[in-house]
């Protein structure tokens, strides 16, 4: 029984702002089929998420993790950058 099931949950988003001290804001977006026009239409949440050393920067694309909340509007935190953006 060494296998545990983490309850907190992951998501996949881009970082659309890293103006704020320790704070992200992440786009995740997802896909859904409409009930009545069985068309796919893309759905998005922005997020704010926790970054504690403020590494994260504006185009990454980054994983999120649930916690327990840090402020008002903020209970995610960055788990890990999985691709650095382009550098305009």
């Amino acid at each position: 029984m060494s296998e545990s099931k983490s309850l907190k949950q992951t998501l996949v988003g881009r970082v659309t702002s890293d103006k704020m001290m320790k704070t992200v804001t992440v786009l995740v977006e997802r896909k859904v089929k409409h009930p009545l026009y069985d068309k796919v239409v893309k759905k998005s949440n922005k997020l704010h998420a926790h970054d504690e050393k403020n590494e994260c920067k504006e185009g990454d694309t980054v994983e999120i993790i649930s916690a327990r909340p840090t402020s008002k509007t903020k209970s995610w935190e960055v788990l890990r950058i999985i691709e650095r953006g382009e550098i305009a």
